[in-house]
């Protein structure tokens, strides 16, 4: 549990057409969440609702690092729940296309008795997320 989550996904677009997605708010809401506001600033925070099964939780982030067009972190925790942890998007152009490594590190901060925070869940949704809602949105 220990280990973070990291994925790669290569997106058949520009990498500045995936940074508009991963940074733009009116974008975001397409394939990630609807956030009432968010700017890549360092200091900048943001939450929004989620969570499986209609059970909901509220996600609070604020963003560390922004390396324009090329990397973006921000925390990632819970309200209410112990736990903290960090998201981190990093782009690699290749041509016509653009890879994309998102690393979730600190996922065993999290409370270890309730489901919901298992590593598993944090992999199917960002499977899901990255691999299908942002796939899709890229490559309409």
């Amino acid at each position: 549990m220990s280990e973070p989550f990291v994925t790669e996904r290569t997106y058949k677009a520009p990498a500045d057409k995936v940074w508009k997605a991963l940074t733009d708010k009116n974008e975001m809401k397409q394939w990630y969440f609807d956030l009432a506001e968010f700017r890549a600033e360092p200091g900048f925070e943001f939450s929004f609702p989620g969570g499986p099964d209609g059970r909901t939780y509220l996600h609070l982030c604020r963003v560390t690092e922004v390396v324009p067009g090329k990397r973006l972190s921000y925390t990632w925790r819970y309200e209410g729940y112990e736990g903290s942890s960090e998201v981190s998007f990093e782009l690699f152009p290749e041509g016509d296309v653009t890879r994309l490594k998102l690393t979730h590190a600190g996922l065993e901060t999290f409370p270890a008795g309730n489901p919901d925070f298992a590593k598993k869940n944090f992999e199917e949704g960002w499977a899901h997320i990255t691999g299908i809602s942002l796939k899709e949105y890229l490559e309409k």
